[in-house]
């Protein structure tokens, strides 16, 4: 730059223009060719370099650079551009107003960081959505992680902000934060217990988004949206949204549904109750019908009178056996709980072969249809206490 004043200074004075005034002349004309050159270099990244490298990304089968160089990148960094040229060009001008010289630097440095603070967080925001389509991260809850990267370069850009303004050494300034330790925990606990609960339920796969989860305490109940660094976004099945903290979830309890889906069946442990004065032995007759149905293969016979609720639970089980709806890999089976004052509970313990909500809840409905329809058929009835109709049916054959 040297150089080149020297060549203008004895250009102006071959043309009787040397002065004073001479070198405020050729001090502005070099820093507007400058400050002309840098804006030229910003409108021709904008307008040729970023959709160059937009057409080849493009043509490229890998995701990453398609992020990593993205347009908020490349904006972001030619953003950069101009301020730099400034920062440059300012002690060129202003070398003998030393405490404006000064003040415009600080300005300028402040908004450097401040660019590349932002640059900073758009390039990671670039990492996260790459490893939201990797095959092994896109089911992780790794948003809050990312959030954690993006506070500590805040909070870096800041102090780097704070030093210049003040002119003090980065250094000293953490080292005074050190004192105000606790009031920086009180201020950001929740911050710090989410991050170390979303690292927790990262490590230990505790939670995923798309995951079904159950917090009966936090009246939360659906799909996990999203996990963040302060709270776990819950859409409920009634399409409501509930946030709960992710420390929550590692110092309280909570169900997720997901092995559910990932083994394939969805449980159904339901029962019925048999009215107990219709449980009786069977005739020879029903015996000698029973043994001509296709149902009876495999019936292990007790070697004395059959009971109808042993043959019901037999016919059952292998109903469930055949059913193209069940999960035939999995546990079923029919039993008996404890009798009690509403009859005697036969329970089906069993598994869909979908898990999708409709279809599960269509087949426990076609199951139990099933199941009442045929007790008749083995001479058992189910219990349900008296109604009001019954009572007055009684009521009216005593009178007459």
């Amino acid at each position: 730059m040297e150089n080149i004043n020297n060549g203008l200074f004895g250009w102006m004075e071959q043309w009787g223009l040397a002065g004073e005034s001479t070198q405020w002349i050729v001090r502005v004309g070099a820093v507007a060719g400058l400050l002309l050159l840098a804006f030229i270099i910003d409108r021709v990244c904008r307008k040729i370099v970023i959709p160059g490298i937009r057409r080849l990304t493009a043509k490229t089968e890998s995701v990453w650079d398609d992020h990593l160089l993205s347009d908020d990148v490349l904006l972001d960094a030619c953003r950069l551009i101009f301020p730099i040229t400034v920062y440059v060009v300012i002690p060129l001008i202003l070398q003998d107003y030393p405490a404006f010289m000064d003040f415009l630097l600080k300005m300028t440095l402040v908004y450097i960081t401040i660019v590349s603070v932002k640059l900073v967080c758009t390039f990671i925001s670039s990492l996260y959505a790459i490893s939201n389509e990797h095959e092994k991260l896109k089911g992780h809850s790794l948003k809050g992680f990312y959030q954690m990267m993006k506070l500590v370069a805040v909070c870096i850009g800041a102090i780097i902000v704070i030093s210049t303004l003040i002119g003090k050494s980065p250094v000293a300034i953490l080292t005074g934060l050190g004192a105000g330790t606790a009031i920086l925990m009180l201020v950001f606990q929740d911050t710090i217990r989410g991050l170390v609960a979303g690292i927790q339920l990262m490590a230990n796969d505790m939670l995923r988004p798309g995951d079904w989860i159950t917090v009966p305490k936090y009246g939360a109940d659906g799909d996990v949206m999203e996990v963040t660094l302060t709270t776990v976004k819950v859409r409920n099945w009634d399409k409501t949204i509930v946030t709960v903290p992710p420390y929550a979830l590692v110092n309280d309890s909570f169900q997720n549904w997901r092995g559910m889906f990932d083994i394939g069946g969805r449980r159904v442990k339901r029962s019925i109750n048999i009215d107990m004065n219709t449980v009786r032995f069977c005739t020879p007759e029903e015996m000698e019908d029973y043994r001509k149905q296709p149902w009876m293969e495999g019936f292990e016979a007790t070697g004395r009178e059959e009971v109808n609720l042993y043959i019901f639970r037999h016919y059952l089980e292998h109903y469930l056996r055949n059913h193209p709806k069940v999960n035939q890999e999995m546990i079923m089976t029919v039993r008996q709980l404890q009798p009690t004052a509403q009859g005697m509970p036969v329970e089906l313990y069993f598994f869909s072969a979908d898990t999708a909500w409709l279809k599960y809840e269509h087949l426990q409905a076609e199951v139990f249809d099933h199941v009442l329809a045929m007790l008749h058929m083995f001479g058992l009835k189910v219990f349900q206490s008296p109604a009001g109709t019954d009572l007055q049916g009684l009521a009216s054959q005593s009178d007459k």
